[in-house]
């Protein structure tokens, strides 16, 4: 395959698509794009794949996602975070250590989140953010997510910093701002950082101006699909995406060649495994 998958410590300032056109020029290539979105003011991994690799992206599991979080009080903004105007002023609670290890520990489990104006969400095919640059505000539905971990880090005057791992699409500026609620204020988040992709580490990401050639990587490592290795009968039948019929129970299936060359992701479809996305 020509490409690969990069791991970015993206910094604060730029957003997901600037570091896609970085990648762009620096490869020659239009083809380059990211797995979840990060904020502008926030910092941390971002998967991002180049080339042929893109053929990968929406394959790739990013269910869960890891963050350390400062969430400063008193103060609401437009955004959610620092970088929006204010728009409500609260009380400062006195943020004793018991209490607010209880609010957050409220949020374990399933969580009904709704999508901030600010996000990319769409409602009748356009962008809550595109609706928010114009003034606008609708309402949102609510949407299930899920806070597998919450952790107090730090307690600091009007700010409390905090370690949370989440389900695929929760707003953690959103979080912050519930939290605040639950405290009995208001709030915004001042600094965000996400510090894990699933099982991916942003210590094994590199920020974005040491990135050179040799640093892609294997596309095909974060598949989340069992792969089996086929005959070359089977494979040059995989190349024109027919049917196969193969002994397996898996609902996908990442098929390569005798030498481990990614030909295709197939899925179940009743006794028969089909094409879902040719990689070769």
């Amino acid at each position: 395959m020509n490409g690969g998958i990069l791991y970015i410590d993206k910094p604060s300032g730029c957003t997901s698509r600037d570091v896609d056109n970085a990648l762009q020029r620096l490869f020659r290539t239009r083809r380059v794009g990211h797995l979840g979105t990060l904020d502008p003011f926030a910092t941390g991994l971002l998967i991002v794949a180049v080339g042929e690799a893109t053929k990968c992206l929406p394959f790739y599991a990013d269910e869960e996602k890891t963050y350390r979080a400062k969430l400063r009080l008193g103060q609401s903004t437009l955004t959610g975070d620092y970088t929006g105007e204010v728009k409500e002023e609260g009380p400062i609670p006195a943020l004793e250590e018991m209490k607010v290890q209880e609010v957050l520990a409220s949020f374990l489990g399933e969580y009904m989140q709704v999508p901030p104006m600010t996000s990319a969400t769409r409602i009748d095919g356009k962008h809550l953010y595109e609706l928010a640059h114009k003034g606008l505000e609708v309402e949102r539905v609510a949407k299930k997510r899920y806070v597998h971990e919450i952790e107090l880090l730090s307690l600091e005057g009007d700010s409390l910093e905090f370690f949370v791992t989440v389900s695929k699409g929760t707003y953690i500026r959103t979080l912050g701002e519930d939290i605040a609620s639950r405290l009995g204020t208001v709030g915004h988040l001042v600094s965000l950082r996400r510090i894990k992709v699933g099982k991916t580490d942003v210590k094994e990401a590199i920020p974005l101006e040491e990135v050179q050639a040799d640093a892609l990587r294997d596309p095909y490592a974060l598949l989340p699909y069992k792969k089996v290795l086929l005959s070359k009968e089977d494979s040059e039948k995989v190349k024109n995406g027919v049917k196969l019929s193969l002994p397996y129970e898996e609902e996908r299936l990442f098929l390569c060649d005798q030498t481990g060359k990614g030909l295709a992701i197939y899925e179940k479809e009743g006794a028969l495994y089909r094409a879902l996305r040719g990689l070769a």
